[in-house]
C-alpha cells in the first residue's frame, strides 16, 4: 500500500516516526513535506498529498500539523477525500469502520508518538463496514458536488 504523507512543521517529528513506523511495516511512503520544522504553511502541502489519495495515487494519508485541525480541514477541501482528525484508537477505529476515512489527521502538540502509532495501526487496520454507511458516504460525495 502506498501512503501519502504530510505536515507543517508542527507535524514533522510526528510524521517522522509515523513514516519510519510504515516502512517498517512494509508500506512504501510517499512524503509530501515539509521536510524540517522550518515554518511552513500547511494548505499547499496538504492539498498536494490530498490530491494524491483521491486520484489512487496513494491508498491512504497520514497528515500532521501541530493541533491536526487546520490540516484536516484543508485535505477536506479535495474532493473524495475524507479526513477524520483523530485523538485515540477508537475514533481511529471508527472513522475507518463508519466514515470509510481515508486520511488520518493529527496534531504534533496533540498525541505523543506511541499514541500516534496506536492510531495510525488501528487505522490501517480496521476495515469499512458498509451496509448502512454506505448511504451516508453517498451523502457526503452529494454534498461534495453541491447536490445536498
Amino acid at each position: 500500500m502506498v501512503v501519502a504523507l504530510a505536515c507543517d512543521h508542527g507535524g514533522f517529528e510526528l510524521k517522522e516516526a509515523v513514516k519510519k513506523h510504515l516502512e517498517e511495516k512494509g508500506y512504501t511512503c510517499k512524503d509530501f513535506g515539509a521536510y524540517s520544522t522550518d515554518s511552513v504553511d500547511y494548505a499547499p502541502i496538504a492539498a498536494q498529498a490530498a490530491h494524491a489519495v483521491a486520484s489512487g495515487e496513494a491508498e491512504r494519508g497520514v497528515f500532521c500539523c501541530s493541533t491536526g485541525i487546520g490540516i484536516s480541514i484543508a485535505a477536506n477541501k479535495v474532493k473524495g477525500i475524507r479526513a477524520a482528525l483523530c485523538t485515540n484508537a477508537y475514533c481511529a477505529e471508527m472513522t475507518r469502520r463508519h466514515n470509510n476515512a481515508n486520511v488520518l489527521c493529527m496534531g504534533g502538540k496533540v498525541v505523543d508518538v506511541a499514541t500516534a502509532l496506536e492510531l495510525v495501526d488501528t487505522f490501517f487496520s480496521t476495515e469499512f463496514e458498509g451496509g448502512r454507511h454506505e448511504r451516508r458516504i453517498g451523502q457526503i460525495a452529494m454534498i461534495e458536488n453541491g447536490e445536498l
